[in-house]
């Protein structure tokens, strides 16, 4: 006959108990789980699909751009222009820029304080070490023949000893904390990205700006010599007798409005520079002279165009509203969890001696375990309404991310309209300038065989003149918008290995 087998201890039973209660508990997370949103069905950016621009012949930068849809964008797409004074900006920007420095920083910021919170899954241990030396009075006992003496004595106490404490995360508290802060982390990360995006960009519009303002102010000058010579030339005619003070005083006007037009000019690019030497973290006075001007820059042909689904994925203002949205998902997990119980698990272990040479003797030795449970019971409907705002703001954070995206294909939809009539503008302004050059050299022409004035020749140099101006603006609106298009897309930054880390 089997002999019955022993029932179990108690010591079994608790361990068994908590083993089971672990395993029960170690999936158990309160809160919704984050799914990011899915693409934008979507199959384009407007209702007219552009397949290339106008072409314009004869002028450098009027070259046929032609969209290529689902192209990689590269990640140095500023030197698709081919100027090395350019390509030397950037860097110098991507190398001092304090914007992203401290884009960089406070990226570095939200890592660590990721790191730190990897710390909740594990047991906390401390070690410490008490000394103390006393002086007692205690009536003990009668002593013998002397009844009502207090005996009085000194003695000194050592005592090292190790607390260990720990919190399960029995409701996914500490894990819902984590991932908040790791979705904060993702956020800095392409808010870095979008910095980086963004002053690759203006360090490439703003130079092309100043070199647009240059040319200008060129054209302008001359303009206003021509103008000064045909004022001259009225004069001389009303001493002849040729002219009338009103026609004097129509040149005077003409010339006057010339002028007036300069100083805007100049102090735009002085303004541009000061702009262009803090992008690239430099002062005012300290930003070189330019060594590039419109005419040396290369235009693209082909263009990216990436596809509507890969917009989301590139977009790093796209991908830094997904990322607060997920924060604010584990944000509501944080809430709930802020509502349920609470264990704590303490220990502590070590040793008391009157003499710290008797420290690690036998019977000096001490332990405690202990369990604290804590539940909120009543906190006046502030947890439950805190439960509440979380809510409300992963509604508020989705909207925003929703915003964050139709401006994202806002953007491409404006700039892809910009590059078409960017490119119908310098058609526009190349024609007026061929034409105002025809008229300019048959005017040359007349004027060698007599058969027009000097007066009449100068007006036809001053019209082929404003018609450069206008040239010079048109051909900056292309640079500037095909860089904005790059920008749109994303800028390339997964090609670049210390912006693509997870």
């Amino acid at each position: 006959m089997t002999e019955p087998s022993p029932p179990p201890t108690p010591s079994l039973v608790l361990r068994v108990a908590f083993a089971a209660l672990s395993l029960v508990l170690a999936g158990c997370k309160v809160g919704p789980n984050f799914t990011p949103p899915p693409p934008p069905q979507v199959t384009g950016y407007a209702q007219a699909k552009p397949s290339a621009t106008a072409a314009t012949a004869g002028v450098a930068s009027g070259v046929a751009q032609r969209f290529e849809p689902g192209q990689d964008i590269p990640g140095d797409w500023w030197t698709l222009f081919h100027s090395q004074p350019l390509d030397a900006l950037v860097e110098q920007a991507l190398k001092n820029n304090h914007d992203l420095l401290a884009a960089q920083a406070a990226l570095r910021v939200a890592h660590e304080d990721v790191l730190a919170q990897h710390g909740s899954v594990y047991p906390s241990v401390s070690a410490g070490f008490g000394a103390s030396r006393q002086r007692a009075s205690t009536a003990l006992a009668p002593v013998p023949n002397f009844p009502t003496v207090t005996q009085e004595f000194s003695y000194s106490l050592f005592t090292p000893q190790v607390a260990i404490s720990y919190a399960p995360d029995l409701f996914g508290l500490n894990r819902r904390t984590r991932e908040s802060l790791q979705a904060q982390e993702q956020a800095a990360r392409f808010q870095m990205i979008a910095v980086w995006t963004t002053l690759t960009s203006n360090v490439v519009v703003t130079a092309v700006e100043a070199a647009s303002l240059r040319d200008q102010i060129e054209a302008t000058r001359k303009l206003e010599e021509i103008e000064k010579q045909s004022l001259a030339m009225v004069r001389l005619r009303l001493q002849k007798g040729d002219a009338t003070e009103l026609d004097v005083a129509a040149q005077q006007t003409q010339l006057a409005q010339t002028e007036a037009t300069l100083p805007p000019l100049v102090k735009q690019l002085a303004v541009t520079r000061h702009a262009l030497a803090a992008l690239v973290g430099d002062f005012p006075d300290q930003l070189p002279a330019e060594g590039f001007t419109l005419a040396g820059l290369h235009l693209p042909a082909n263009l990216p165009l990436s596809l509507p689904s890969k917009l989301v994925a590139q977009r790093p203002d796209v991908r830094q509203a997904r990322a607060n949205l997920h924060a604010a998902s584990a944000a509501i997990g944080i809430a709930a969890a802020a509502r349920l119980p609470n264990i704590e698990l303490d220990a502590n272990a070590g040793s008391t001696a009157l003499a710290i040479s008797q420290v690690f003797t036998s019977g000096t030795g001490f332990w405690g375990i202990a369990a604290s449970l804590t539940a909120p019971i009543f906190e006046g409907g502030a947890l439950r309404h805190q439960e509440l705002a979380a809510k409300d703001a992963y509604v508020g954070a989705a909207q925003q991310y929703r915003s964050t995206v139709l401006l994202a294909f806002e953007n491409v939809a404006d700039t892809l309209t910009a590059l078409e009539q960017d490119a119908k503008s310098l058609q526009d302004a190349a024609s007026a300038a061929q034409a105002a050059q025809t008229t300019l050299k048959l005017s040359q022409l007349q004027m060698r065989h007599g058969y027009i004035s000097e007066f009449a020749l100068l007006s036809a140099q001053q019209a082929y003149q404003q018609t450069q101006i206008a040239l010079v603006q048109a051909q900056a609106n292309r640079f500037a918008d095909t860089a904005a298009l790059y920008q749109a897309l994303g800028g390339g930054w997964w090609h670049h290995e210390s912006l693509a880390k997870k």
